[in-house]
């Protein structure tokens, strides 16, 4: 693996993309083999947001590889609030062999990956989150096979972070992804762009609608997010109202194909943008998305880390 840092999905070829899942899927079928792959390295987790899957996935998959993790909590100062981004880069790559960071500011995750040495994983921004990207898109290859050529992914909602991750990695699997959502809230132009651009290579295809419907008609899978991400809090109510047509329900999911998966990078909010119905009914796969962060975390660490020793 080429790379340095993992900031944006965008970053990967879909070679690297395939070895990220080759990786995943050995390491969660034999996780003994891969208990002393890191050992004797050490991991900084620097969050200025809260978490639960992303803070307990990357602290024990280091763990669990034999390195030692230690939590940086900046939810009460801001990096660069006390010093430097640079700095804090600086001092770091002294001592560990990786950074996660989670930010509020994808700016922030750019600068400390162009401070240190060693490698920098985005582990969420307000503009990306990659590795819930990647692993969704793996833990629908255990589902429906390695190649998802072709696949029909829906994402129902904001176009956020995690629409872009979903984006960038349609484009990089050749999936066929269409992003359904009210006017105004499209995902970023510059990775629709960067997408379609990838998109040619692959076969993807690269769609956004504003009608809940006709996005999800014919899908083989349906991603809903929050409607309000982390730092957008105060729009809660007005969102509610404007997003209230894009909830996902049983009548909505029927438009898809039959046997669709529902997926959701959590925590949902069960009657907003979706119904207990429909995530815990028998085709949600929120849980094994949220298991399966713990293994993609755990090669893509493994992957930088080997890469730039």
């Amino acid at each position: 693996m080429a790379l340095k840092d993992l900031i944006s999905i965008n970053d990967l070829t879909a070679k690297e993309v395939r070895q990220i899942f080759e990786t995943t899927a050995a390491i969660k079928a034999r996780p003994l083999d891969y208990s002393a792959a890191l050992a004797g390295r050490s991991v900084a987790l620097i969050f200025e947001k809260p978490s639960l899957r992303t803070r307990v996935t990357f602290d024990l998959g280091a763990t669990q590889m034999g390195a030692s993790s230690v939590y940086l909590d900046h939810q009460g100062v801001r990096l660069g609030e006390r010093e430097s981004v640079k700095d804090m880069a600086l001092n770091l790559e002294r001592w560990v062999d990786a950074i996660v960071a989670r930010t509020y500011s994808h700016e922030t995750v750019i600068e400390l990956a162009a401070h240190s040495s060693v490698p920098v994983i985005n582990g969420l921004s307000e503009f990306s989150h990659p590795c819930q990207g990647l692993t969704d898109y793996f833990t629908l290859t255990e589902k429906v096979g390695p190649s998802l050529k072709g696949f029909r992914l829906t994402y129902v909602g904001d176009g956020n972070n995690t629409c872009h991750s979903l984006v960038f990695g349609a484009a990089k699997v050749g999936a066929h992804i269409r992003v359904g959502c009210p006017a105004g809230y499209e995902p970023d132009a510059e990775v629709l762009r960067l997408a379609r651009r990838d998109a040619r290579s692959t076969g993807a295809k690269i769609e956004v609608m504003h009608d809940p419907y006709a996005a999800v008609e014919g899908a083989q899978a349906v991603y809903t997010d929050v409607w309000a991400s982390m730092g957008f809090e105060a729009e809660t109510e007005r969102r509610r109202e404007i997003f209230s047509s894009f909830r996902v329900t049983r009548k909505l999911m029927a438009a898809a194909a039959r046997g669709a998966f529902f997926l959701h990078c959590l925590p949902a909010h069960r009657g907003d943008e979706v119904d207990a119905a429909v995530i815990d009914r028998q085709h949600s796969i929120v849980y094994d998305q949220a298991e399966n962060r713990l293994h993609t975390q755990k090669a893509i660490m493994l992957l930088l880390i080997e890469a730039n020793s």
